[in-house]
């Protein structure tokens, strides 16, 4: 059975690297020690994963990074978790897709090797990666991701600020824009702000968004953009938005 730990972001303004979700980690983990590491969607992968395992080690748990290369799965045998960085989310699906790595994460997580990810490896648990924030830097095979949830996130989400004199479009318009197309829930997770999941599908047990949003005047830590019905707020329990089939390329 799946079990997903899902952060908006991985560092907090001032803060060090996951200062800010170590509790909901090590809950996670649950005494889990060795957790394989995917920077794919970073540009320097040893620097990156260096990076990753030094904030690991300093709490007793051992990272191992994946390469990027037909030995990429193997890494998975000997972990008891997996950890998918952030960066640019179109660079990390084309790694994925072009290593196999795909489909062997969707194996070995709904196997029930715990997952967790950070803003683009959160946004890559969605069926696409079509509400990313990031610009296509490459072109991947297929927008298709993950698929462990049945709805779209949008990591970062940010507020419009009513006093500003901006006139341009905002996260807002274009995740509008986003439902015109398609009929898919899409949840929009603020800074500071994390999804945990257990289990996937007709089988999901519990869903619940949880953390602080860190923006200044931010109305709680998550917001829901539904087709035919204002956006809504949401914390604690989200189990319902399991319960509605998504679909794609269906304008409105």
């Amino acid at each position: 059975m799946p079990e997903l730990l899902l952060f908006s972001n991985s560092t907090n303004h001032g803060r060090g690297y996951l200062d800010h979700a170590w509790e909901e980690v090590e809950a996670f983990l649950d005494g889990r020690d060795r957790v394989a590491f995917v920077p794919f969607a970073g540009g320097d992968h040893g620097a990156y994963t260096a990076r990753v395992a030094a904030a690991f080690a300093a709490r007793g748990i051992a990272v191992t990074g994946v390469p990027a290369d037909a030995g990429a799965a193997g890494v998975l045998d000997g972990a008891q978790a997996v950890f998918v960085g952030g960066g640019n989310t179109f660079r990390l699906v084309d790694t994925l897709q072009r290593t196999g790595l795909m489909d062997a994460l969707r194996e070995r997580v709904a196997a029930g090797l715990p997952y967790m990810g950070a803003s683009a490896g959160t946004n890559i648990t969605a069926p696409t990666l079509r509400t990313t924030n990031d610009m296509p830097i490459v072109e991947p095979a297929s927008f298709a991701a993950l698929g462990f949830l049945p709805f779209q996130i949008n990591p970062h989400y940010l507020d419009a600020d009513p006093a500003s004199t901006h006139n341009g479009e905002t996260r807002e318009t274009r995740l509008r824009e986003f439902l015109e197309a398609n009929d898919v829930d899409v949840l929009g997770l603020r800074e500071g702000t994390h999804l945990r999941v257990r289990g996937g599908g007709a089988e999901v047990e519990r869903a619940v968004v949880g953390g602080t949003a860190v923006q200044p005047g931010a109305p709680g830590p998550a917001i829901v953009f539904r087709r035919g019905t204002e956006p809504f707020e949401v914390s604690g329990e989200v189990t319902d938005l399991f319960a509605r089939t998504p679909r794609f390329d269906h304008p409105a």
